[in-house]
């Protein structure tokens, strides 16, 4: 099978040669990461990666040690004052429901007055002619469709008067 597909032969790579007999765990790191890469970029890019997951991973177990403690410390507290803290906050949430509502409702109304307002002026948006067309061509294709519909409906009566 080998001679059929010359590239597949398998060739060993010859290892650098070392000059000292003792190697370290970080001279080692470097040798493979610079056999796995080929250029200084990707060593760097390489680099930054693994500095970045680290800090990273290191916030991550501070956020969760801190998440942890903050309710070991204060879930007596919160317990305690649950009375109080509960009311608040559906007062809380009622008046802020109520404020977007507000909100929500005076921009619908301000929308809803300036399209009345452009309507019955007679002030019209760039393209609403198309639309007008649009609508017109629908109408005039579902009354073909309805008409289309009422003439099948006698043909079939006219074939079979009896049914």
């Amino acid at each position: 099978m080998a001679e059929h597909y010359p590239s597949l032969t398998l060739t060993q790579t010859p290892t650098r040669p070392t000059t000292t007999t003792t190697t370290t765990t970080s001279a080692s790191l470097h040798r493979k990461l610079q056999e796995q890469v080929s250029n200084s970029t990707q060593l760097f890019g390489l680099l930054t990666l693994l500095v970045t997951g680290a800090i990273l991973l290191l916030l991550t177990g501070i956020t969760v040690a801190a998440t942890i403690l903050g309710l070991i410390f204060f879930t007596p507290l919160i317990i305690v004052t649950s009375p109080i803290w509960v009311p608040a906050f559906a007062i809380f949430f009622l008046f802020t429901a109520g404020f977007l509502s507000m909100c929500g409702f005076g921009v619908v109304v301000v929308a809803v007055f300036s399209w009345m307002y452009r309507y019955f002026r007679g002030l019209r948006l760039a393209g609403s002619d198309r639309v007008y067309y649009a609508r017109n061509r629908f109408n005039d294709i579902a009354s073909h469709v309805i008409d289309y519909g009422g003439y099948m409906q006698r043909k079939a009566m006219d074939a079979a008067p009896g049914a």
